[in-house]
């Protein structure tokens, strides 16, 4: 009566451990892609309801109405608008929890991937619970900004799992000189600084998400000037850590220098047109959107100032 039993459990363990790999392989790499993709595209859904004033489309939480957990069309299309970016934080935690299950086998070999995968499976119930305050205060700018820094630190991350599941395993050391990583820590802070004033400057601006909702009462203008003096700073920094980094060839810093000047460059067109058209919603999208991008791409440069120790590739990342 046994055998039968072992006989059928051996195809469902084989078909579990074909799914869990034993070490990084396609499915690992294109999951860590798809964690990436969908804590930009929480952000971009995200600013289309503060961007179209459907930021209480659905007035509670954790239901969208008093009676129900969908939205009511009855309501219009703010309701569609906010209910779909619910919707789309199931999308973003099974994606998250696919990543998770897939590195668990070799977690003990690879507890960066681990720690990576399990902190966005981990965050979706932080942010909705943030998500819900939101609701909950009336669009408080304050919550509401904490919402998008939350959001920016995950893509990052996210980031960091997309470029750790191309690499190996194994102790780092900085390995690029003091000037240098001077530079890029300076070109991080600037950076954070310029997202965090963004953030600040936003929640004085118009766009609160509803009407009704209250803003910071910051002065825009002058915190705009700030905004803008720390994206220029952030931009010297960063070009200065291109210049050095290609100087002591340290190719992998030089890389993600150079593809952050990229992003800054368009950054600072896109808020010097947002500045000058009073604001457009879709232009104030594109800079959130990129503002992630930004700090996702200084945090690899910083990342990059450290290497494995050792030339020889762990049999796990091949």
């Amino acid at each position: 009566m046994a055998s039968p039993s072992i006989a059928e459990s051996a195809p469902r363990k084989s078909r579990l451990s074909a799914w869990t790999p034993d070490r990084v392989t396609s499915r690992v790499r294109g999951l860590a892609w798809w964690v990436f993709v969908t804590q930009v595209l929480i952000v971009a859904t995200g600013g289309a309801v503060r961007l179209t004033g459907s930021g209480l489309g659905c007035n509670t939480w954790p239901k969208c109405t008093a009676d129900s957990f969908v939205h009511n069309p009855a309501m219009g299309i703010h309701s569609y608008i906010e209910f779909g970016n619910r919707t789309l934080f199931f999308l973003l935690e099974v994606v998250a929890i696919l990543a998770f299950i897939a590195v668990w086998r070799f977690r003990k070999q690879r507890r960066d991937l681990f720690w990576l995968t399990f902190v966005p499976a981990l965050s979706v119930f932080i942010q909705a619970i943030l998500g819900g305050i939101t609701v909950l205060t009336g669009l408080n700018p304050y919550v509401v900004g904490l919402h998008f820094l939350v959001s920016a630190v995950l893509v990052m991350l996210a980031a960091l799992l997309v470029l750790r599941v191309y690499s190996g395993p194994g102790p780092r050391r900085v390995n690029v000189s003091a000037p240098l990583l001077q530079n890029v820590w300076i070109a991080f802070v600037f950076g954070m600084i310029a997202v965090s004033l963004g953030i600040l400057t936003t929640g004085s601006g118009p766009h609160a998400g509803d009407g009704g909702a209250a803003r910071n009462g910051l002065d825009s203008e002058m915190l705009q000037t700030i905004h803008a003096v720390s994206a220029y700073a952030t931009l010297l920094f960063t070009g200065v850590s291109w210049f050095l980094a290609r100087g002591e060839r340290s190719h992998r810093v030089e890389l993600w220098a150079g593809s952050t000047i990229g992003v800054i460059v368009i950054q600072i067109f896109v808020g010097v047109a947002q500045a000058r058209l009073s604001l457009p919603p879709v232009l104030v999208g594109i800079h959130m959107v990129l503002a992630c991008l930004l700090a996702a791409g200084l945090f690899l440069m910083l990342v990059e100032t450290r290497q494995r120790v050792g030339g020889a590739r762990a049999a796990l990342a091949r």
